[in-house]
Formats: C-alpha cells, structure tokens, sequence
C-alpha cells in the first residue's frame, strides 16, 4: 500500500497520540479497533481489517492475558515506564 500521507504527533507523558482528523477518516472511526505492529525501527498503527491471519495469534494471546494485565497492581507497576 503506498504512503497518502505523513503527518507528526506529539506522544504525552502516558505514552498517547492522537491521530490527526483527516488521517482517522481514512479509515480509523472511533471505537474501531486498530492493530499496534511494533517494528525494531517503527510502529505501524492498522485498522484490524488489514491484519492478516498470520497476525491474529498474538491479537488472541493479548485477549487471554489481559485479565491478569488489566489489573490495579499491574497498571501501578507500569505507570512510569
């Protein structure tokens, strides 16, 4: 898929950007899940319907242990990183 569009966002102290209005209409709608790909040199943000299957693995693993991560004690230990 070819690069529309290049844009910058600021990342805040708790580590969020906002995508700038034009790019969500582009196919990021509010309350559509996204895929976050960490790359070595990159982050790439999709909208799930662009994930292959090969991908939806590790998308299945993040739903089963988000029980135990989505935790007061986790998000305590985590806040400053």
């Amino acid at each position: 898929m070819p690069l529309i569009e290049m844009r910058t966002a600021t990342i805040t102290e708790k580590g969020q950007i906002a995508i700038p209005k034009d790019v969500r209409k582009k196919g990021f709608a509010t309350g559509k899940k996204v895929a976050i790909l960490a790359f070595e040199d990159r982050i790439e943000i999709r909208p799930m319907n662009q994930v292959n299957e090969k991908m939806m693995s590790a998308f299945a693993s993040e739903k089963v242990l988000a029980k135990d991560w989505n935790s007061k004690d986790e998000e305590k230990a985590w806040k400053h990183l």
